[in-house]
């Protein structure tokens, strides 16, 4: 079996991997150029395919048709697609005669769409998983080959929930690849109706509105925990991220009554005050690298104490 493989992050280094360990020739890998800027906490698939001695290359633009004759000529029988960040068009995927198949990152058809284990966690969902499914025109809307689901605790960040995720991603490939090369593997529905679609998301949709009640704050906070950009609240121009947060066990919770919803220092302790009265234990509170502690905190909510929100 040869297949053309799309990959990126760690999703796309260990299911490149899972190819190699079951005999699947790979003439050829496409990935991504790394953003400027951007925090490479996750494995490179580029020095993956040079570990493994693939020809790889980036697919700047994939409707460009130099990628598309570089995927011709490496004469697929499969495509797969491993967390690769864009779409790939209908005519490349059709270059390969035995199916075109992606790895997605959520319980399909929940969570279609980007960004599947930051959404998870963000709207308190309590399982997730990953799914292959073949690719068509539409994004996570081809029938479904196989899927592994993994529970997300209560204090899971979304690193910890995408961690779970690519272990459940390798499993889903490991045992449906049999199946794919011998051409039994099951078509099962991918019901669009019954499911849930979320867009990319960027840093700005961290912002944190006190207001809101203490389940959603908390919510958001780990979901998008470094090393992702974090949940975040300004002070006098001064960014603060939320870096490692808990919610109050029961019997510990610091008393907040009469104060406005936001941070404040109480007992010595770093606190947010939600919109519903409830409090969260800031345990490590960031601005830019630095790491603020009760007293610097203190000291500039002294010169920008937090007022009532509008």
């Amino acid at each position: 079996m040869r297949a053309v493989v799309f990959a990126y992050s760690n999703v796309g280094d260990r299911c490149l991997r899972v190819l190699r360990a079951r005999g699947v020739e790979v003439p050829l890998v496409v990935t991504h150029r790394d953003h400027p800027g951007e925090v490479l906490w996750f494995q490179r698939v580029a020095d993956t395919a040079a570990e493994l001695g693939l020809p790889w290359r980036y697919g700047d633009d994939p409707k460009s048709p130099e990628l598309a004759a570089a995927v011709a000529a490496a004469r697929p029988e499969m495509i797969f697609s491993f967390y690769y960040r864009a779409m790939i068009p209908v005519d490349v995927l059709a270059l390969a005669p035995r199916g075109a198949y992606n790895m997605h990152g959520s319980l399909l058809p929940q969570l279609r769409g980007r960004a599947p284990t930051n959404w998870a966690v963000l709207t308190g969902a309590t399982e997730t998983g990953a799914t292959l499914h073949e690719m068509v025109a539409k994004p996570d809307a081809g029938a479904l080959i196989d899927q592994q689901a993994v529970p997300i605790l209560p204090d899971d960040t979304g690193q910890q929930v995408f961690d779970k995720v690519c272990v459940a991603a390798e499993q889903v490939l490991w045992r449906s690849l049999p199946g794919l090369v011998a051409g039994t593997a099951p078509r099962l529905p991918n019901d669009l109706g019954r499911g849930s679609y979320f867009g990319g998301r960027k840093p700005e949709d961290g912002r944190i509105d006190w207001r809101w009640p203490a389940a959603r704050v908390y919510d958001l906070a780990r979901a998008v925990a470094p090393p992702y950009p974090g949940a975040f609240t300004d002070i006098a121009g001064q960014r603060l991220v939320l870096a490692r947060t808990r919610r109050p066990l029961p019997g510990q919770a610091p008393d907040v009554a009469g104060l406005a919803p936001g941070l404040h220092v109480v007992d010595g302790r770093i606190i947010g005050v939600c919109g519903d009265g409830q409090a969260l234990l800031i345990h490590a509170l960031m601005s830019g690298a630095a790491t603020l502690d009760a007293a610097a905190l203190r000291a500039l909510l002294q010169d920008n104490p937090m007022k009532e929100s509008p």
